[in-house]
């Protein structure tokens, strides 16, 4: 795998777990301002979300790199077309 195939799949990977991580360890405002959703977080933290979903992205490439790598998936193979087989 080339390196711009590992950023594009990193870029792809790191927006996907940001949207599964930004539900954790939300609390509602128990009692909002005037104007605000009453729904909205009390705290985001998202500076902790960001370091997590860079973490958890890193490892996912990892693993993705490792299959290519030491051929459990031949990259090859996986995206040419059917019937297209050398004799």
């Amino acid at each position: 795998m080339s390196l711009v195939t590992l950023v594009a799949i990193y870029f792809t990977l790191w927006w996907v777990v940001l949207f599964a991580v930004l539900p954790f360890g939300v609390r509602r405002d128990d009692s909002p301002q005037k104007g605000n959703d009453p729904g909205a977080p009390a705290f985001h933290d998202l500076k902790r979300k960001f370091i997590w979903t860079s973490i958890i992205s890193a490892v996912i490439l990892a693993l993705v790199w490792g299959v290519f790598h030491f051929g459990l998936i031949d990259y090859d193979r996986l995206f040419d077309p059917p019937g297209n087989a050398p004799s």
